[in-house]
């Protein structure tokens, strides 16, 4: 495809974006749910088509400035969203006034009558689950609120301040490819995609924060800064704690990896120095986290999608289920442990453990997926960008706690799908090329 059809194509497909962001805007508007999923997973399919034309583009570098000011101005468009997709931003909005005015963020929950001086009647009432949990986001999270709120204790402001924060992000993946010899365009892949630009600026999720330590963590191992890896992971762990599982992928593998003591220290330091200002309230530093497992079935095994599937047929406990996760998180922990020392290889085997930790959790929400885009930008696999463009189905008929048969099945089932096409296809290609060299050498 030569540079100048490439460049018009994408024109053409950044125009369906913006025109599409416009409808899922209104959408949300008019508070139509259905038509807002069904124009996002428009958008999902129009991101894929001009994915393909970018990664298949002989020299479409002249098109970064198209693929960059596009960015800007779908974040711009869902920047204007109402409250409406989640309304969790105002959690975050009280937990920084919460610690503004001097008070331990865990230490109450909002209705508690030591908390009434802050009550105000625009945010406090719409406060999700605001009569009996106290916050579950960990500490780096609660200073960033604590920091976005000084700009204003507004929904636009602390969404302002987030897509900052996913701007910088996303120049870290830039800095990826390039150390990675990867074309800069390849950005395309988490700009344009449909799921950060209304989870970030049009719902204003902390996940932001996620997608740029992640980064920073990736960066920093490949340009084999180690203990800027391990501080930027440890960052990113105590905004949500799904990236814990890419430490073996930035560990730097080593003759003893035990041995190798700077990068778990410094991972550990960050991790107890984020908790010393919160400590005072013992063990509800935790927050609302325990009280989270139990509201969303994960305790009785209900919550994750492929025990439930499971059950159905046989009568699974849970310790199996936990233990058959564990094994597989274990096996590639270990596979990245043991990975070729060169900082790149991390990439894939970091993917690999996000995109393992997110199935087998089986994630409620759509906005949990924020951080695989960014980690697909780095280390691209294509059955993994399901869950991330088929996500936004599980706004449909969201009850707390469950997933909609139809919604599970398409959306981890349908990766289930992908991944045993991927391997199939992967054998027969192998099969093929060994066939290839033997004829070669035959001859």
């Amino acid at each position: 495809m030569g540079a100048r059809t490439a460049r018009s194509k994408l024109l053409f497909l950044a125009g369906l974006l913006l025109a599409s962001s416009a409808g899922g805007l209104a959408a949300q508007f008019d508070r139509d749910l259905p038509a807002f999923v069904v124009i996002a997973l428009l958008q999902g399919a129009v991101w894929a088509v001009a994915a393909s034309v970018v990664l298949c583009g002989r020299d479409p570098r002249p098109a970064l400035a198209l693929i960059l000011g596009t960015a800007v101005l779908l974040r711009l468009i869902a920047l204007a969203a109402p409250v409406f997709l989640s309304d969790d931003i105002n959690r975050y909005i009280w937990d920084g006034r919460v610690q503004a005015a001097g008070i331990n963020p865990y230490r109450y929950t909002p209705t508690d009558p030591e908390l009434e001086p802050l009550r105000d009647p625009l945010i406090f009432p719409n406060i999700n689950r605001n009569n009996y949990a106290p916050t579950i986001y960990p500490p780096v999270a609660q200073i960033l609120f604590l920091a976005a709120t000084r700009f204003g204790e507004t929904a636009l402001a602390i969404k302002f301040v987030f897509v900052t924060i996913e701007a910088f992000g996303i120049w870290t993946l830039l800095i990826i490819l390039r150390a990675t010899g990867r074309p800069p365009e390849h950005i395309l892949l988490y700009a344009w995609h449909p799921l950060p630009v209304w989870e970030i600026a049009g719902s204003g999720h902390i996940d932001a924060a996620v997608v740029t330590f992640t980064a920073l963590a990736l960066a920093a191992a490949v340009g084999e800064r180690r203990l800027w890896s391990a501080v930027a992971l440890a960052a990113a762990t105590l905004v949500k704690f799904f990236p814990l599982v890419l430490a073996p992928a930035l560990w730097r593998p080593a003759r003893s990896n035990f041995g190798d003591w700077r990068w778990p220290a410094a991972f550990v330091a960050v991790i107890v120095a984020a908790y010393l200002p919160f400590i005072g309230v013992g063990s509800r530093a935790l927050g609302f986290l325990p009280g989270y497992v139990a509201e969303e079935n994960f305790g009785s095994g209900g919550g994750f999608w492929l025990l439930g599937m499971a059950r159905r047929a046989i009568p699974i406990p849970l310790a199996a289920y936990l233990g058959l996760a564990v094994s597989v998180m274990a096996g590639l922990a270990i596979g990245a442990l043991r990975r070729r020392p060169e900082p790149r290889s991390g990439l894939h085997w970091a993917m690999a453990s996000g995109t393992a930790a997110l199935f087998f959790a089986s994630p409620h929400y759509p906005w949990y997926f924020v951080w695989l885009v960014a980690l697909l930008t780095a280390a691209p696999w294509w059955p993994a960008w399901w869950l991330t463009l088929a996500a936004v189905l599980l706004y449909w008929d969201q009850k707390t706690g469950s997933i909609p048969s139809w919604v599970g099945f398409t959306l981890y089932g349908g990766f289930v799908i992908l991944c045993a096409v991927d391997t199939v296809w992967r054998t027969i290609s192998k099969t093929r090329s060994g066939a290839r060299r033997a004829i070669d050498r035959a001859t």
